[in-house]
């Protein structure tokens, strides 16, 4: 038997211990960058034969050639056919509410002309080649394909290269199915921080790209942070997280459940609940205590629920409200009445779950929204992933004999107050 942890905004240190349970440090370790610098620097080097090295020695069989490292579509095809049929369909229905949902986010040009003749405006671009990295460890992961290259397909990116770990030589049928639904171009066996610097860097066999997405262990984070300037990328992702606020008339066992939901990811991962009625709690933490030994990874859930989750007494709903903007969770379950009022007081959440009938677990795979979301109170500044992560956009400026004949003597008073008389003189040639 265990306890969550148990706050209350009544104490006098709330904020403090809040803190200290939202603390997390993603990419923070030493030797974990030694190891990176050590790795991105020989695939830099050495290339394809870098890459069959770290294969043979992280994953466990031995590429023939760099050839072998590159999976055919033709297998990818073949497990898209060979999954049962139930498989298959929920990840065409879920693939195609991903891309309805993603058709709304795209980006279009625009241009207006100043009543001084001037045209001005923004051109938008879609990325011309992006590296998509699927994990491979502890759990497959279809939907993160779903999620991370349906939206990159809907802004016109041409090429998609997906990358993903093949423990003892095996690769996920789903996952392979899933890049056969979504449109990958090209797939590769590789995992880590190897595959992150075969994408940002290019070898003999890997095409270089424009940015890399998806999610991946410490060293697959760390490997991101390194190479982002030579490449773009989507985010550093910590552990995964949920926040529910309940109002104390949910069934508790379904909010456990959502709980457990998060949990199961990895046992760094936070489930946290925030209810203004103490029995409730209880209730809760019951049905914790009654389902878990019921749980498939319990092993996992199980410490995730020790080290970081917990549940916090609030005084009424708005105080709630105020501790969940501060918290910026990844994952905001309002099950509350009304929650769609709630929802438009929430400044910081990566998505929001509105109601008592919709659990997180559906946005994970198949409501629509993407689930590549800001984690580590991240929130507050970023956004999911969208379609528009996968665009570029240009300005555009045009002037005209008049328009120039107005702007320059604007301009070259600003550059010579800069003493950039260079500047002043290209202005001050069209004036």
């Amino acid at each position: 038997m265990f306890e969550l942890t148990r706050l209350t905004t009544a104490a006098a240190d709330f904020t403090q211990r809040l803190d200290q349970l939202l603390a997390w440090e993603s990419v923070a370790d030493a030797r974990v960058q030694q190891v990176v610098d050590t790795i991105i620097a020989d695939v830099r080097c050495n290339g394809d034969v870098a890459l069959c090295d770290y294969t043979a020695r992280f994953d466990g069989w031995t590429p023939e050639n760099a050839a072998a490292l590159e999976l055919p579509q033709s297998r990818w095809t073949a497990a898209l056919a060979a999954i049962p049929a139930d498989q298959r369909t929920a990840l065409e229905t879920a693939a195609a509410r991903i891309r309805a949902y993603a058709e709304h986010q795209r980006l279009a040009s625009w241009a207006y002309t100043d009543t001084d003749g001037t045209l001005l405006g923004q051109q938008v671009t879609p990325l011309d080649r992006v590296g998509l990295y699927v994990p491979g460890g502890k759990a497959a992961y279809p939907s993160s394909v779903l999620m991370n290259a349906i939206p990159a397909k809907v802004a016109g990116v041409a090429e998609l290269i997906m990358v993903v770990p093949t423990p003892n030589g095996e690769v996920n049928s789903l996952v392979l199915a899933a890049a056969a639904i979504a449109g990958i171009d090209r797939a590769f066996a590789i995992g880590g921080a190897q595959a992150i610097a075969a994408l940002a860097y290019g070898t003999e066999r890997v095409p270089a790209v424009d940015k890399i997405v998806g999610p991946g262990n410490s060293y697959v984070a760390t490997a991101k942070r390194a190479v982002f300037g030579q490449v773009g990328i989507d985010m550093i992702a910590g552990p995964s997280e949920i926040l529910i606020i309940c109002d104390g008339q949910t069934n508790p066992d379904w909010i456990a459940m959502d709980l457990f939901s998060q949990a199961e990811h990895d046992e760094d991962a936070q489930a946290l609940l925030i209810a203004w009625d103490d029995n409730y709690l209880d209730q809760v933490a019951a049905s914790i205590e009654r389902l878990l030994p019921q749980m498939e990874r319990r092993s996992i859930i199980e410490p995730a629920l020790q080290r970081r989750g917990g549940f916090i007494l609030a005084r009424d709903l708005d105080e709630a409200i105020s501790i969940a903007n501060h918290i910026a969770a990844e994952h905001l379950e309002l099950s509350v009445d009304n929650p769609q009022a709630v929802a438009a007081r929430i400044r910081h959440a990566g998505a929001i779950f509105m109601g008592r009938h919709t659990p997180e677990a559906l946005g994970d795979y198949c409501a629509g929204a993407n689930h590549v979301l800001p984690t580590s109170r991240t929130a507050r500044f970023s956004s999911p992933l969208g379609v528009y992560d996968f665009q570029k956009r240009s300005s555009l400026i045009m002037a005209s004999p008049n328009s120039a004949a107005q702007l320059a003597p604007i301009a070259s008073v600003l550059a010579r107050g800069e003493g950039l008389t260079a500047h002043a003189q290209s202005a001050e040639y069209r004036g």
